[in-house]
């Protein structure tokens, strides 16, 4: 009887072994994966200022010299593209520096990429979206439109990044008509998937403190909102896109729309633990393909890498340069 439970006791062992492991290999293979050892990285560009609504930046975002010089800027950092919020017809000044970045993008080796900011508006969302999506298909990823060239995409097919808004846009017809686009871009939408989870290819985190919401202090500075948007995607969507999230700070006391949100940079740890907290999920053969940068420039929300990133007492303005340098370290919204 002994010998024939131990028997049965190591072939269980043995069985849920191996059903363990495969089921495990199973859930963890991403099917995108980055083409290097680390995600590619790409940074949130806000194109509004010299806009009247806004604070000066002390440029103006329309001005092809400003533009070029960021460009070489992030280039030198490791970025590899700027990802252009954008408003359809609704802001004609983004739509004008969307332009001018896609155009200087092609002359200097860079990409570029559209990120949708969604209508609050109740009524008429989808519509809107549609008619944006067409404008922008026609303006910019149409053969013979200026810059195309520079356009991001992967395994071929354009990326274009979802900021949701009113959360009223039926994402299932926007998907259907994009879906008749040669080539067919790639959807990405903010945070876990939700409502229309079919229609998006991938899924993007962004600026967020976790569970335990704002602290007065900015000592919630995310690490539990993204392990689990890691553990999540890779676990229950190793089929969808995956693009993490970076961010050094956040402050929106000079955004008219601000509600005294912070995130402490801590001495520049804040953007170097964010930056790295991939590797603590992924497995070094399966980094994800892209790690998102936010921001590059918003300066109204505080989370502007541009002028270096704050580093406590080591400079006269409270920044040291940027470095994007590979280094092993163990939600807010805009208008």
């Amino acid at each position: 009887m002994l010998k024939c439970a131990s028997f049965c006791l190591s072939l269980l062992l043995l069985l849920s072994h191996g059903c363990s492991n495969g089921g495990a290999g199973q859930s963890s293979r991403l099917k995108y994966k980055a083409t290097g050892i680390a995600p590619e990285e790409i940074a949130v560009y806000e194109g509004w200022f010299g806009h009247p609504r806004h604070i000066s930046a002390g440029y103006s975002s329309h001005d092809p010299a400003v533009i070029a010089r960021q460009i070489q800027q992030a280039k030198g950092l490791g970025i590899s593209a700027f990802v252009v919020d954008w408003y359809g017809d609704r802001e004609p000044f983004i739509d004008a520096t969307y332009a001018a970045v896609q155009s200087i993008a092609a002359k200097n080796a860079f990409h570029v990429a559209m990120m949708y900011d969604e209508t609050d508006a109740e009524d008429d969302a989808t519509d809107e979206a549609i008619a944006d999506f067409t404008m922008f298909h026609d303006t910019y990823l149409a053969s013979g439109a200026a810059g195309r060239q520079a356009y991001l995409t992967f395994d071929g097919r354009p990326l274009i990044f979802i900021f949701p808004k009113g959360g009223h846009t039926d994402w299932d017809k926007v998907r259907a008509l994009i879906d008749k686009w040669n080539p067919v871009p790639m959807l990405i939408d903010e945070n876990l998937p939700g409502a229309h989870a079919d229609a998006f290819d991938g899924f993007y985190a962004w600026i967020n403190p976790g569970d335990r919401g704002w602290a007065a202090d900015g000592s919630n500075w995310g690490q539990g909102y993204l392990v689990n948007f890691y553990r999540t995607m890779k676990s229950k969507y190793p089929d969808k896109l995956i693009v993490g999230g970076a961010w050094s700070s956040f402050n929106d006391a000079k955004a008219s729309w601000g509600l005294n949100r912070h995130i402490s940079a801590r001495c520049g740890q804040t953007f170097a633990d964010t930056r790295n907290l991939w590797r603590s999920v992924f497995p070094p053969d399966e980094p994800p393909p892209f790690l998102m940068v936010e921001t590059w420039n918003d300066y109204e929300e505080g989370t502007a890498i541009e002028p270096g990133i704050p580093e406590c007492g080591s400079a006269p303005n409270g920044t040291v340069p940027v470095s994007l340098s590979n280094t092993t370290l163990p939600s807010a919204h805009k208008p």
